[in-house]
């Protein structure tokens, strides 16, 4: 009975009762969707579990039996295949909203990492999902990927060999990569369980970043019938891809049997790998272009600590590092366009340059410009504060020449005719000020 009751209890603070502030928007509910992908690709990836054979020999052929000879196969395995790009479109998103809106800053950055990390893992297990089927873009994505452990120092080939299980890219990393993609996807789900513990402590980030605690419903019934709308939105638009374009997202050579002997033209990755790929190209030596990859997602673990702790987080009252923001959301897409293509002039130049300004950016350019922008709205306020209290001691004061002494200290006007007269704040008076008025 008391087991009970407690469940009851956190069913309610968590998910009927949870305060959520009352101004955010449809953008919140990327996060959601996030999560309702991950629970279609883990059960869609069960059931095609139980058809797959994970061997160089039959793995290709097990894909064609799901997708031909097992009833709806067809449709679990193309909603599988279009999930995932679903799923990285959700989670891409979601954290340009809050990069956007600053809920990346404190006392939220342990939530950023814990999202960063979510990324990171489902990174590798689209990775690895990606080589299964045993097409030629699988077999050789993996040889370039798995090779690129190589430019490590010293442990390189021992890692390389490690998820090979041998001396190249054959049966025993197959094996291995299939249980790791059965095995990451509940790794994930629990790390987004973790992601939502640390997202109830501090509450919901708002459009405007201004902390209140009085102006906030409840979840249930508001954003509970904001987010299933939301649902049945992206179902409609998923749906689109699975039953009408398909295979718009993947690459066609994939449905070529693996042939070790023959290699592709030209080797890209999907497309929410692209932007990654054109890093690690950029790079003209093979060990910076791999510290290059890795380090695109690495830098966004320290964003929350390389920005300076500010009290205005969102974007929406800086127009500044609201214009940088977009430059960089298009420079995303620009390294994504040249990574399918192949490398020559000019995209290898355009690839460097976009590079450049993504690592600038997260580096100098966000931290500088916020804390330019806050210090510039701060000055600006000041000024503002201090027009309206002369205005107001214009008002207060009789109509005569009069020497005013403000006191900070005291916190009153001090009026050399022998009367005061007591104010709420003057906070913002950093010394004794002496003005000479006549009203």
């Amino acid at each position: 009975m008391w087991k009970k009751k407690e469940i009851i209890k956190i069913i309610t603070n968590h998910l009927i009762d949870y305060p959520s502030p009352i101004n955010i928007t449809y953008f919140w509910s990327f996060g959601s969707l996030a999560g309702l992908c991950l629970v279609i690709q883990i059960i869609t990836g069960i059931f095609l579990a139980m058809h797959y054979t994970p061997h160089i020999d039959y793995a290709f052929w097990s894909v064609e039996h799901i997708m031909r000879d097992v009833n709806n196969g067809w449709f679990l395995r193309y909603t599988h295949a279009n999930g995932a790009s679903m799923m990285f479109l959700m989670i891409y998103i979601h954290m340009f909203k809050n990069l956007y809106y600053g809920s990346y800053t404190a006392p939220r950055h342990w939530l950023w990492v814990s999202g960063v990390v979510i990324l990171i893992a489902t990174m590798a297990t689209g990775f690895i999902g990606y080589v299964l089927p045993w097409g030629q873009m699988s077999f050789w994505g993996a040889t370039v990927i798995t090779n690129l452990f190589s430019a490590i120092p010293i442990v390189g080939n021992m890692i390389v060999n490690f998820l090979w299980g041998g001396f190249s890219v054959d049966n025993a990393t197959l094996n291995r990569f299939f249980s790791l993609h059965y095995f990451l996807p509940f790794i994930i789900a629990a790390l987004s369980i973790v992601h939502l513990i640390i997202l109830h402590i501090h509450g919901n980030n708002n459009p405007i970043g201004i902390e209140s605690k009085t102006s906030s419903i409840s979840f249930y019934p508001y954003f509970y019938i904001k987010d299933l709308f939301s649902f049945f939105c992206f179902l409609i638009f998923f749906a689109f891809f699975v039953f009408f374009f398909p295979n718009l997202l993947g690459h066609s050579d994939n449905y070529i049997p693996a042939n070790p002997m023959v290699t592709p033209p030209h080797i890209v990755p999907e497309w929410y790998f692209l932007p990654f790929y054109a890093i690690l190209r950029s790079i003209p030596d093979k060990l910076g272009g791999v510290l290059a990859m890795f380090g695109s997602l690495l830098i966004l673990l320290i964003i929350p600590f390389a920005n300076p702790r500010v009290s205005i987080r969102s974007l929406l009252f800086l127009p500044i590092s609201r214009k940088l923001f977009w430059f960089q959301v298009c420079n995303c897409v620009l390294l994504g366009w040249v990574g399918q293509k192949v490398v020559e002039h000019p995209y290898v130049l355009v690839g460097q340059i976009a590079t450049a300004f993504y690592f600038l950016y997260f580096l100098i350019l966000l931290p500088l410009t916020i804390s330019f922008e806050t210090r510039l709205i701060k000055w600006f306020a000041k000024k503002d504060r201090e027009a309206i209290m002369e205005d107001f001691i214009k008002n207060k004061v009789k109509r005569e020449k009069s020497i005013v002494f403000i006191d900070e200290a005291q916190g009153r006007l001090v009026v050399r005719s022998e009367y005061s007269i007591k104010l709420e704040d003057f906070n913002f008076f950093r010394n004794k000020r002496k003005i000479s008025l006549k009203c």
